[in-house]
């Protein structure tokens, strides 16, 4: 692997490319030849808002750029690990990517740490729809509660040190 990476073509070079928009026209271009302007596929602004606010104690306020900038660095970074698998998956001739694919690029590209933990909730999640669907083709335990998996157990960079070691 290279040492530079330019994450907005998801692409890895020897040379590190020019970046060649402002943070102004990040979020919209506007196309001469028509008037009309494009979004540029961000994750939406309200979902990126919720997930910083649950990370933050009650009463702290986040700024709308701190919150826009945050919208870009995720939507770059799901993009850029999105690429990798995409990649795996024109090599193997399908069409289709998978969780599975998801934590082989992040191995590939050496967020380890993130990629086990993926793993880690695509085991549970799918241990919760395997269980889910047996519980509804036997009609027995439809309550209507939805099963929940906690996402931020799953990074140890949320747990103390010492609670590593209790899960061994």
């Amino acid at each position: 692997m290279s040492d530079n990476i330019n994450f907005t073509g998801f692409a890895q070079s020897e040379q590190p490319q020019p970046q060649s928009h402002s943070r102004a026209s990040s979020s919209t271009t506007q196309d001469a030849n028509d008037g009309v302007r494009h979004d540029n596929n961000l994750l939406p602004i309200a979902n990126v808002g919720r997930i910083m606010k649950d990370a933050l104690p009650p009463q702290a306020k986040i700024s709308k750029h701190a919150k826009e900038t945050i919208q870009e660095c995720a939507t770059e970074f799901v993009g850029f690990v999105t690429g990798e698998a995409s990649e795996r998956c024109r090599w193997e001739r399908r069409k289709t990517i998978n969780g599975d694919d998801i934590c082989h690029a992040m191995r590939s590209l050496g967020l380890d740490h993130y990629a086990d933990a993926m793993h880690r909730y695509l085991q549970r999640y799918r241990e919760t729809e395997e269980l889910a669907a047996a519980l509804n083709s036997g009609g027995g335990g439809r309550d209507g509660r939805a099963m929940e998996i906690d996402v931020r157990a799953e990074l140890s960079i949320f747990k103390g040190s010492n609670q590593e070691d209790d899960r061994d």
